[in-house]
């Protein structure tokens, strides 16, 4: 693999040439870089990343009553959320009983 030195893109091989696709820049290809070059053959396998349990540690709930009309649940879970711009951030909450979800007003 091979990156272009003027703009970075990837660059892609024509005979004995690299070529950017971006700004047509064109290197020399250099067969000992090439051959010093990684490939996926030579590269361990660690396993699948760990990931991170989202049920561990449940969330918080708060009183807040659900507005849903037929839902008497008076618990939610709320979260803040940054508002498009960056101005200010709006609470969301999502119901525990019946997951409806609605922001503070």
């Amino acid at each position: 693999m091979q990156f272009c030195d003027e703009c970075g893109s990837l660059m892609h091989t024509e005979g004995d040439t690299w070529v950017c696709r971006s700004c047509e820049n064109e290197e020399l290809r250099d067969s000992k870089a090439e051959a010093a070059m990684t490939t996926q053959d030579g590269q361990r396998d660690d396993g699948a990343p760990d990931v991170a349990d989202a049920t561990e540690g449940s969330p918080e709930t708060m009183e807040e009553t659900c507005p849903a009309g037929d839902c008497d649940s008076d618990r939610a879970y709320s979260e803040m959320l940054p508002k498009p711009g960056g101005s200010y951030e709006v609470r969301l909450f999502t119901c525990v009983e019946c997951g409806k979800k609605w922001r503070e007003s």
